[in-house]
């Protein structure tokens, strides 16, 4: 039998009988599209946390660290760092002051949705650099700044477009817990899509910090280095001046970490959860393949004469086997066609649901996998019947009602 016939005697058998073609393709449809969707979800919520991490800067290395007098360490990690000038480009507080108010005009934080109040940082005249910011407009704050205890701030584009809309924020002032903060420099946009936004920051000279809040302690800083290679470097050597200066945990604490170990820590995260959920799904292409074996099994009774026929006039077992294997992998292939298409459905309305309106679809590998799986599960569980009516003795078989 040429191929051709077979596709078409299976498209013939597949089209006699729609509604139980259907209900034989279902176990295959439901499991594709929740493998699918399971897959690119996992796979986009990866990608967004890397590039979460790489908007706020590649390279870094964050130091929680505190006396438990209530002394900041910063001054003494600063200088420690500028000795560091071959790995390490720069430092910088990373502290958020939570119980800042904002106020232009007639616009205040406190009033304002959580997506549109913004965050107040303290930072150094190395922020930008640290945190993978860029200046758009005006300046960054200087060591001149800092040492000043001048009060000015930069900010966020998210943070300008709330409070000053379209109008040109330099020069004017913002009001944070009552004292006037001059607008010097706006960053560039880096993170436009997440409603919780990177650009939606005030970023102050953290010297102001000691009359603003009065005086809380900074503990949490971000260390600049120079390449990936020396980050396991700077991690030891930034960890080995903690514990000298805090006396070995005797006066004060630290912690030294780099964003490369989350990644890796939420990477084997999303595998695992990936591993477990394509399992659960996997089950129902298990019993869609039991499906597809069992209804061939049926077709095989239901054709024992025409079999029998075929088989008297000479057709050899290859071509039976040939005829209900096509079958089969068309019936599958169906159904996974239609589950590839509710796979993306599925996988763009989790996008939006459960990744804040990110744009998620799945890869072209993954879809060509699932329609190549599909059509290999209908040949696996579709072997044994082709076999079993390759098998019938033609005689047996023409006795057959």
């Amino acid at each position: 039998m040429k191929l051709n016939q077979a596709f078409k005697m299976a498209a013939k058998s597949i089209l006699a009988k729609k509604g139980r073609s259907f209900l034989t393709m279902l176990g295959i449809i439901i499991g594709i599209a929740s493998v699918m969707t399971i897959v690119s979800v996992v796979s986009g919520s990866n990608r967004k946390m890397v590039e979460y991490y790489e908007s706020m800067g590649t390279n870094r290395v964050e130091v929680s660290g505190y006396f438990y007098s209530g002394a900041s360490m910063f001054d003494q990690l600063y200088d420690y760092c500028q000795s560091l000038g071959s790995v390490v480009v720069g430092i910088t507080p990373n502290a958020q002051f939570y119980d800042g108010t904002v106020r232009y005009g007639a616009k205040n934080s406190e009033t304002m949705e959580w997506e549109q109040r913004p965050q107040v940082y303290y930072g150094s005249d190395q922020y930008s650099l640290c945190n993978n910011f860029q200046i758009a407009r005006g300046r960054d704050i200087s060591r001149f700044d800092i040492e000043e205890y001048n009060l000015i701030c930069v900010m966020g584009a998210r943070a300008a477009k709330v409070f000053f809309d379209y109008a040109d924020p330099l020069g004017q002032d913002i009001s944070i817990n009552g004292l006037p903060f001059k607008v010097v420099g706006v960053y560039a946009e880096k993170d436009p899509d997440r409603s919780y936004s990177l650009d939606n920051v005030i970023v102050l000279p953290y010297s102001v910090s000691r009359f603003i809040s009065q005086g809380s302690q900074m503990n949490e800083y971000v260390i600049k280095v120079r390449d990936a290679k020396s980050i396991n470097e700077v991690i030891t050597r930034v960890g080995d001046y903690i514990n000298t200066i805090t006396q070995n945990q005797t006066i004060g604490s630290g912690n030294v970490y780099s964003n490369n170990q989350w990644i890796d820590s939420e990477n084997d995260s999303m595998k695992m959860m990936s591993l477990v959920l394509g399992g659960i799904a996997g089950i129902s292409l298990l019993v869609g393949g039991i499906g597809i074996m069992n209804i061939m099994l049926v077709t095989v009774t239901e054709r024992t004469r025409e079999i029998g026929i075929r088989r008297a006039i000479g057709a050899e077992r290859s071509s039976i086997v040939a005829q209900f294997l096509v079958e089969a992998a068309m019936i599958c292939g169906i159904g996974g066609l239609i589950g590839i298409g509710m796979g993306y459905l599925f996988t763009n309305m989790a996008g939006k649901l459960l990744l804040e309106g990110y744009s998620l679809l799945p890869s072209v590998p993954i879809t060509a996998g699932a329609f190549g799986f599909s059509v290999i599960l209908g040949i696996v569980f579709g072997l044994y019947p082709a076999i079993k009516a390759s098998g019938l003795q033609p005689v047996v078989a023409l006795r057959a009602e």
